[in-house]
């Protein structure tokens, strides 16, 4: 379908009542051979840290890898500096939900469960997704915790099809974390990428089917649930301004991908 023709579906759709993308979220062929890029460089990160994340090494170290490795690739840090931020990756650990900033101080030890968040800028293009690790002896509570999350991303991914809606995401992966007892964060949730760091549509991980934004062919955009062991409620640190963290101080689990909605289903971009 081209773009005239594309314009011309998107205008039957909102006069039936849908909500539906402006072209400006519907990436050129040139802006997705770029956005690729990145999100190349941003996945081959992730597999590079990996054997890294082991008992003993600090956040900090695992900050000057993404560094090094993002910048020898002829790219930037997207975290770098964003709205202050001030390091290049986010490391969160445990009770911590996500925006955790490395540090000299924190050492990985054996029963950490570790959410590694990556962010790549390469040739003005963005590209953003997470891994969750297991360091050392994880008790078989938190181990559950990872491998459910992981499953909830799954089920909310074979949801993205052309012409649904963003809704019935949120819907499978609400859905699947209930059924496991478990919580999901509403405060943070996906959103839209490739030209900007964060674009529209946001992406909530739970709500109910037939809602929200339609999914249109060319569209981008992240899932990245963060489900709690125990209560959802969470607390933002008044020390740094980033770092969040469960209020009742049990673990909290995320995975990320970010997705291409296609003419017949998806392509994961980084992972």
């Amino acid at each position: 379908m081209d773009r005239k023709e594309l314009r011309s579906k998107l205008a039957q759709l909102q006069a039936e009542g849908k909500i539906v993308p402006p072209m400006s979220l519907i990436k050129t062929e040139e802006q997705l051979q770029g956005i690729r890029e990145s999100a190349a460089i941003n996945t081959a990160l992730l597999d590079y840290i990996t054997p890294f994340m082991k008992e003993g090494i600090t956040t900090e170290e695992i900050d000057k890898l993404v560094y090094d490795f993002t910048t020898s690739h002829g790219a930037v840090p997207a975290p770098l500096n964003y709205e202050g931020y001030p390091k290049s990756v986010c490391v969160s650990i445990n009770e911590v939900v996500c925006h955790g900033i490395p540090s000299k101080t924190r050492v990985l030890r054996s029963g950490d469960i570790v959410n590694v968040d990556v962010s790549t800028i390469y040739k003005g293009y963005f590209s953003d997704a997470s891994r969750m690790f297991l360091i050392g002896e994880v008790p078989a509570a938190k181990k559950k915790l990872v491998e459910v999350t992981k499953d909830a991303l799954e089920l909310g991914l074979q949801e993205v099809k052309p012409w649904g809606h963003v809704g019935d995401i949120g819907a499978a992966i609400e859905a699947h974390a209930t059924k496991n007892r478990y919580s999901v964060v509403r405060e943070f949730c996906g959103h839209g990428v490739g030209n900007a760091f964060h674009e529209d549509p946001y992406i909530l991980h739970y709500g109910k089917r037939n809602t929200g934004m339609v999914m249109v062919p060319g569209m981008i955009f992240t899932i990245e649930p963060m489900l709690n062991m125990g209560s959802r409620n969470i607390s933002v640190s008044r020390k740094d301004g980033w770092t969040v963290t469960t209020v009742d101080k049990k673990p909290s689990a995320q995975w990320e991908y970010m997705v291409l909605v296609t003419e017949d289903g998806f392509e994961v971009l980084s992972h």
